[in-house]
């Protein structure tokens, strides 16, 4: 099951290696993991999206716990279940034709993606999302010849507001139509938001 967890870190050279250290360790698989600034001057927040390999339902509760005991360690939060702000940056470079510029323009305004760089034969497009809209794109990008891409890992703040909006999460089963009506038919599941 998958889990998001927020920790605030004091500043610390060796705080990211004993947190990894002790997800391996708990046999927990490492989705993404983000570490940067704060609101506070000399502490940072890390968001860990980890995979629970063991069969335990309390895993998680376990996990916790466990960060707190490590040293340099202010606050651990489960926030998986939390209605939440959820983003991840996605990069892609693309070697792409005329008429595929036209379609990839025409996916900009649906998915509200920049392209950021352009030659002759490539686009650079820069995708600020969450991890179901980015990962969406990608699998209607993958028809496209791709060159490079990179995304980072997800980053979350508790909204406020407590209000829940659902999205499209990572769904193996979710398949791309290919009909001339496709793109109708993204716009309607993504202008949802």
């Amino acid at each position: 099951m998958k889990r998001t967890i927020s920790i605030l870190v004091e500043k610390d050279s060796g705080g990211l290696v004993r947190i990894i250290s002790l997800l391996t360790r708990r046999r927990f698989r490492i989705e993404s993991i983000t570490m940067a600034a704060c609101e506070r001057k000399c502490y940072e927040r890390i968001i860990i999206v980890v995979l629970n390999q063991s069969d335990g339902g309390d895993a998680a509760d376990q996990l916790a716990k466990q960060l707190r005991k490590l040293i340099n360690i202010i606050q651990v939060q489960d926030i998986t279940y939390l209605p939440l702000v959820q983003r991840e940056l996605f990069l892609i470079k693309l070697h792409v034709n005329l008429v595929e510029r036209a379609e990839i323009s025409t996916l900009a305004q649906v998915f509200r993606f920049k392209i950021i760089d352009i030659t002759d034969s490539t686009l650079i497009l820069e995708v600020t999302a969450d991890s179901g809209k980015i990962t969406a794109l990608r699998k209607i990008l993958e028809k496209f010849k791709i060159l490079q891409l990179v995304r980072t890992g997800e980053i979350a703040l508790i909204r406020e507001s407590l209000v829940n909006t659902g999205s499209l999460k990572e769904d193996s089963n979710f398949k791309i139509n290919s009909s001339k009506n496709y793109l109708q038919e993204i716009k309607d599941v993504f202008n949802k938001d």
